[in-house]
Formats: structure tokens, C-alpha cells, sequence
């Protein structure tokens, strides 16, 4: 996949292309892709993504927290998965929030990227207040000698409506497995080990405390988790605890805590990645150290039977 940033932009060759922030690539995502694919392979185009660097709501509120499902970098590598020709990162503006839907579609997809043919998500708006709609952009899209064509919409027996939303409404909930299932993949994230108060030693549960690389990502509800981390090339199973840590307390600070099984070695200040699969308990206050060593016990034997590598 040949990525694009906005400081980069070239012409790119007439091609077929899809526009959204798409945080998450999910199923539905995917969907549209395949789509995208079917049409660019029948036209004998280059299939093109184009994406946001920030979330557009962010930038016309500095005070908007996204949530994100995905990074900048996590959505380019699960686009990459998808086998697309290429993706074009756009910085979202001030001045592109301006724009109307047809200005949109003429200054940016016509002009600058060569766009024969959109495809807009089933129930995708764009352009400034997003008033227009379906029948509006084909119609400009003629004007302007562009095919515009409407997605399928895409749903399952089990999911009748797929959305970032509903994928986010599941983590905050703790409800790991269907939101993995709505994703296609493990919702994880992503940060640096850093000194925490290592109280986990004296239990004999040493955690790494992790640092978001970004702090718009969002964490999943508080609570114990069964996770895969990926150190490196290697990847261990871990139990990670999101919380107050309300048997030390820890105050109002949300600690994001894993203690990775069968593992010693020192990883201060080195990237991990977090990977959830299961949540198993909700945090809770135990009366004393040795009430909550017996519980990290069955959380451990827990892990341990797990097949999560």
C-alpha cells in the first residue's frame, strides 16, 4: 500500500476512491473496502482510502476527546491489511471544514486527487454541516464528470447496525469479545513502561505500568483483563488491571497496570502493546494485601488456561 501524507501530494492517476476518518477499520469498514475494490478491479483504477491525520471534530474543538479506536498509525497498518492501492492522509482544517459538499467534491477529490469514481459509505455525510446527502452528491458528482455511487449497506444476522460508536459503547463496558468481533481483530493499546509505585513486587505480581503513546485512545471500562502483550517479536499473556487500585489507595489516578506471565525481564522505558481479550472481574476493594494476593491467584489460573497467543 502506497501511503500519502498531505505534505507529500502529488497527482495521483485517475482512480476509484472512498473518503472517511474510519476509526477502527471494523467490519463495516471492510465491507465498503471490498466494495472499493470490486469497482476500482472493474474500472481498471487504482483503489484509494482518503483519511484524516486528526479527527475532524478535534480540530473544530480543541476540547473534543475522540476516544479513538485506532491511531493514526494502528488505522494505517489495519488499511494495509485490507490490500488497498493507496491511502491519502488529509490534515483537516479549519478551511476544509468550510467547504460544501460540491467544493469538497470538485477542489479536493476532482483537482487534487483525480477521483473517476466515489463511493460514499451507505449513510456517510461530508462537506460544511453536512446538510447534503446521497442524491445530492451524485448529483454534483455528474456535473463534474464524477461517478458517485452509494455502498451496499452492510449488517449480519448477528449485527444489525456496525458503528465506531457501538464498537466504543462495548469497551466502555467492558464487553471485550463483541467488540474484538465487530473489530475483526483485538482491540489493544499501545504505550511505554514507566515507574509505577511497585507494590505488585511484595505480592509477587510485578506489573508493568504503561503510558499511553496517545492519550486520546480510548481504555476500556475498569476492571481485570486477560490480554496478550506484544514485547518485540514476542508475545506473552498477561492480566491487566484498569483502575483506582482501591486496596492501595490509589486515589482518583487510573493506573494502567499488566503483570505479564512467565516474564523477567526489565522493559522500563520500551514500548508494549496490549492486546484484550477478555475481561474477567470488575476492580474491587479487598479487606488487606494477603485477601487480594488469593484473588491475582485465580486471575492468574484463569489466564493461564486461556488459549491467547
Amino acid at each position: 500500500m502506497q501511503i500519502i501524507y498531505q505534505s507529500e501530494l502529488k497527482t495521483l492517476s485517475p482512480c476509484v476512491a472512498t473518503v472517511g476518518f474510519f476509526d477502527g477499520l471494523h467490519a463495516g469498514h471492510r465491507f465498503l473496502i471490498e466494495e472499493l475494490k470490486a469497482i476500482a478491479k472493474l474500472q481498471h483504477l487504482k483503489s484509494v482510502v482518503i483519511t484524516f491525520s486528526v479527527h475532524p471534530r478535534k480540530v473544530l474543538n480543541s476540547e473534543f476527546k475522540p476516544e479513538l479506536l485506532t491511531t493514526l498509525t494502528e488505522k494505517l497498518t489495519q488499511l494495509e491489511s485490507t490490500g488497498i492501492d493507496t491511502c491519502v492522509v488529509l490534515d483537516f482544517t479549519l478551511t476544509m471544514a468550510k467547504l460544501s459538499a460540491y467544493e469538497f467534491l470538485d477542489t479536493i477529490l476532482k483537482n487534487k486527487f483525480n477521483v473517476q469514481t466515489l463511493l460514499v459509505g451507505h449513510d456517510h455525510r461530508f462537506g460544511h454541516d453536512r446538510t447534503d446527502g446521497f442524491p445530492e452528491y451524485k448529483k454534483y458528482g455528474e456535473a463534474l464528470g464524477m461517478e458517485v455511487i452509494q455502498a451496499a449497506q452492510y449488517n449480519t444476522e448477528m449485527d444489525k447496525h456496525i458503528s465506531s460508536s457501538e464498537i466504543r459503547n462495548d469497551l466502555k463496558k467492558g464487553d471485550i469479545e463483541p467488540a474484538n468481533r465487530l473489530l475483526t481483530y483485538d482491540y489493544s493499546i499501545h504505550g511505554k513502561v514507566v515507574e509505577g509505585f511497585k507494590n505488585g513486587r511484595l505480592l509477587g505480581y510485578p506489573t508493568a505500568n504503561i503510558e499511553l503513546f496517545d492519550t486520546d485512545k480510548l481504555i476500556p471500562a475498569l476492571g481485570v483483563y486477560a490480554v496478550r502483550v506484544r514485547w518485540g517479536n514476542c508475545r506473552y499473556k498477561g492480566m491487566m488491571n484498569i483502575g483506582h487500585r482501591p486496596t492501595l489507595d490509589n486515589g482518583e489516578n487510573i493506573s494502567l497496570e499488566v503483570h505479564i506471565l512467565n516474564f523477567e525481564a526489565d522493559i522500563y522505558n520500551q514500548s508494549v502493546e496490549i492486546d484484550f481479550i477478555r475481561k474477567i472481574r470488575d476492580e474491587q476493594k479487598f479487606n488487606g494485601l494477603d485477601e487480594l494476593k488469593i484473588q491475582l491467584e485465580k486471575d492468574k489460573l484463569y489466564v493461564m488456561a486461556m488459549d491467547i497467543y
